[in-house]
């Protein structure tokens, strides 16, 4: 996100800024920023850590990083068709204007992130991959 700030890209697209609103309408008051991005770490680093652990046996692949990957796909999917529409974003983000590049570029970020994790849990839990 940061990348994506400095470089100018997607200028419209703001999904912890949307995350913010969504959450300042729901509980009926200002929500700070720092919010957002701190409900993004919890899931970031607990949440989703425990989510891949339980289903990395279910998943399909032979590596760490294929099932990362899958992983990623399938939590980008939730995203778009959750996440987003919640926030009033429609559909993977569609109703932003920009086309499929809020789809793309959640994609690229939820990838890098899915295939990390999946890399570091197999050199991490080598005796789980028997």
């Amino acid at each position: 996100m940061y990348l994506k700030r400095w470089m100018g890209w997607l200028p419209t697209f703001h999904p912890y800024r949307d995350l913010q609103h969504g959450l300042s309408e729901w509980l009926g008051g200002a929500v700070h920023p720092s919010v957002p991005w701190a409900m993004s770490f919890v899931n970031g680093t607990l949440i989703l850590g425990i989510l891949f652990r339980v289903s990395y046996h279910l998943l399909p692949g032979h590596s760490g990083i294929a099932k990362g990957f899958v992983f990623g796909i399938l939590g980008w999917i939730a995203m778009g068709l959750l996440y987003f529409p919640v926030l009033g974003r429609g559909l993977f983000a569609s109703q932003l204007g920009l086309g499929s590049l809020p789809a793309g570029f959640s994609l690229v970020m939820v990838l890098a992130y899915s295939v990390f994790l999946g890399a570091a849990y197999s050199a991490l839990h080598v005796s789980d991959l028997r």
